[in-house]
């Protein structure tokens, strides 16, 4: 069965009059022995005088139990409050043989705005802290924003890199794969060239192989050709020149004797005619030392009169050489307005002596003035 207990202008613990409705599920128990107190307490009443009965005492104990709260823990605790009245009223109307299936809190208010006011402030509070919320939702989500950007960039530069870092290693990679592909052309053009060179190694051996035997064959042929040609020169011309050349070695060695003979005797002439002359050239030479030993004995017992005999025997050669231009000259012409014949003769006599001097080193006018009755 359902029931709607209601409490009006019951005063709570604080004194304020609320008015409080609830919703009650009470069923009859089936055990034996509380089936017969349920029949005890209601027998030969009707279902309204059993509900207004039970109705009673729930609002009995949920007047009991709204005194001993307060405001708030009615409004703001409904289901502990209704827990509250369904555990104290349970055993009261369990001892009727009802039992209680759920209670409930319907509606609670007042005739004094108490929770008008409450429910502004708390408005106001929640409202201030709902703007609250809002600011630092937003400021949460600004923040969260801006990590989630600076995340999204994060991730964007490590992609960026890690892409980098594979194009890198890409490139790397095909560098070294590239590398490794051009050695093994390079290797494999290399080996193909080489052994195309060892094929015409070979091939080059062996033409010089044929060449070799075709010219041991032609030298066979050559040897065979001059041993031919020796044999054939030798009855034809050697052996006649051999008898030639010792014919003419023969009179050779005799005309070599001969003029080695002559050479000597010849040679023999010409030493003593050496010999000879030398012997006259010394003895020449003696003569001419002799005799100018003797000029410088004569010299020098005389002394300055035979320096003077030398100078005055000297004297027709100097004149003969200065004379010399002259010889070739057919006339001579004097000009001038007065006869200086005479004066250019006694000058040019007056300096042959200083000539004589630097000519031989003989003072003319010293030699001249040791000469008994001689002027300088």
């Amino acid at each position: 069965m359902t029931l709607n207990p209601m409490c009006e202008g019951v005063e709570t613990a604080q004194g304020v009059p609320l008015t409080v409705t609830g919703v009650a599920q009470c069923k009859i128990m089936k055990a034996d022995e509380l089936l017969g107190t349920a029949s005890e307490q209601f027998l030969g009443k009707s279902v309204k005088e059993i509900k207004q009965t039970i109705l009673q005492t729930l609002e009995g104990h949920l007047r009991a139990i709204l005194g001993t709260l307060t405001v708030e823990e009615v409004y703001k605790d409904r289901d502990q409050f209704a827990a509250l009245v369904r555990e104290v009223a349970a055993p009261d109307v369990g001892r009727m043989g009802i039992e209680i299936l759920s209670f409930t809190i319907k509606d609670v208010y007042d005739d004094v705005q108490y929770l008008a006011s409450l429910g502004k402030a708390q408005t106001a509070s929640v409202k201030r802290d709902a703007d609250a919320g809002v600011a630092e939702a937003n400021r949460d989500a600004g923040i969260r924003e801006a990590e989630c950007e600076k995340s999204a960039m994060d991730v964007k530069y490590s992609t960026d890199t890690k892409i980098e870092d594979n194009a890198r290693m890409y490139k790397l990679q095909k560098a070294n794969f590239d590398q490794e592909i051009n050695t093994a052309k390079a290797e494999s053009q290399l080996a193909y060239e080489l052994q195309a060179a060892k094929i015409k190694q070979r091939i080059r051996n062996e033409e010089i192989q044929i060449d070799v035997v075709e010219r041991r064959k032609q030298i066979e042929i050559e040897a065979q050709e001059i041993l031919r040609k020796e044999r054939e020169l030798t009855a034809t011309v050697r052996l006649p020149a051999e008898s030639e050349s010792y014919r003419v070695q023969t009179i050779a060695q005799g005309k070599q004797a001969q003029t080695i003979e002559a050479a000597r005797a010849e040679s023999e002439k010409i030493k003593q005619l050496g010999l000879a002359e030398a012997h006259a050239i010394k003895l020449v030479g003696k003569a001419e030392a002799e005799r100018m030993k003797m000029k410088a004995t004569v010299y020098k017992q005389y002394g300055d009169a035979a320096i003077m005999n030398i100078v005055l025997e000297s004297l027709p050669k100097i004149a003969a050489e200065i004379a010399a231009p002259l010889a070739k000259t057919e006339e001579i012409v004097l000009i001038g307005g007065n006869d200086t014949t005479t004066a250019d003769v006694n000058r040019l006599v007056g300096q042959l002596p200083p000539a004589i001097n630097a000519l031989t080193g003989v003072d003319l006018s010293k030699v001249f003035s040791k000469i008994p009755g001689a002027k300088a």
